[in-house]
């Protein structure tokens, strides 16, 4: 049996002496680890191949307190923006065909927190400079946003996961998040970034939640180097959308029924680019 471990995070920095979260890849039976200590994170847009993403980082505008990388500050977040939970987030404890079996199903959405290091900024620049030179057919029901407020990659993948899932989903009268989505909905993914920097709503609710983890937030300046990213599944095809990259990216067909193998196959890649690297957690969106 192999043994891995992840850690827990939503939106950016981590201190190495968090304690971690069991990921297994094995056949044998594995009960979910209890009693984690939770952490909080940071992240910030693409700066030099130095990997500096800092206080010093493109982000030198709006920069918002870390959210704690726990599926019910998640949830409540989302609540508090009018999304009826139907469908919650929680955690998926390992990548392996018997422990995704732990996972609620159906999943919707899935989200991979991931160090940034040399290797990735590596095969980030190759993988953009490819498709670019070759193409990629892109459904125009795909939502999808950048990147320009520091500390808000996990806020982020939180849209990108409920933005595309909309046909599942139900959402309170007057919610703010709905209302968001729904003036959103044409803008580039530019301008959904500059109209995110600009409501009041969400970022309100982004602080307040903040404030409900278990742990003490870090400074906003603090040095970063992990991102969230979201999975979703439109029109048939498993969408990557990192709002780091200039668009989304298409990792092959997949259906309702294999879209969470199908993430975590993609996930693998993630960890496989750095075997040395521990920190990594995957959470994902399914109905309650």
């Amino acid at each position: 049996m192999m043994r891995r471990h992840y850690q827990r995070f939503i939106n950016g920095s981590c201190d190495e002496d968090t304690t971690d979260v069991l990921f297994v890849e094995s056949t044998a039976s594995v009960s979910p680890p209890t009693g984690l200590n939770l952490q909080r994170d940071t992240c910030s847009a693409p700066s030099s191949p130095r990997i500096s993403y800092g206080a010093k980082s493109e982000m030198e505008g709006q920069r918002w307190l870390p959210l704690e990388a726990n599926p019910e500050v998640m949830n409540q977040f989302l609540r508090q923006l009018g999304l009826v939970p139907t469908w919650q987030f929680g955690d998926v404890y390992g990548l392996d065909a018997e422990v995704l079996s732990l996972v609620p199903r159906p999943v919707c959405a899935v989200l991979l927190l991931f160090p940034i290091t040399e290797k990735y900024e590596t095969f980030r620049q190759e993988e953009e400079a490819k498709i670019k030179a070759q193409g990629q057919e892109l459904s125009s029901d795909v939502y999808f946003m950048k990147q320009t407020i520091g500390n808000a990659c996990g806020t982020i993948g939180l849209i990108h996961a409920v933005a595309n899932n909309q046909r599942y989903l139900e959402f309170e009268p007057n919610s703010p998040l709905k209302a968001f989505l729904l003036t959103s909905a044409k803008m580039s993914p530019e301008e959904k970034a500059a109209f995110l920097e600009k409501d009041e709503s969400i970022r309100v609710t982004h602080e307040s939640s903040a404030q409900e983890g278990q742990t003490e937030a870090p400074s906003l300046d603090e040095k970063v180097d992990l991102h969230f990213i979201a999975f979703v599944n439109v029109e048939g095809h498993l969408y990557e959308l990192d709002g780091r990259k200039p668009f989304p990216i298409v990792h092959g067909k997949t259906t309702e029924d294999t879209f969470l193998e199908d993430s975590a196959e993609v996930c693998k890649k993630f960890m496989a680019r750095d075997p040395q690297e521990l920190r990594f957690t995957v959470v994902a969106l399914s109905k309650a």
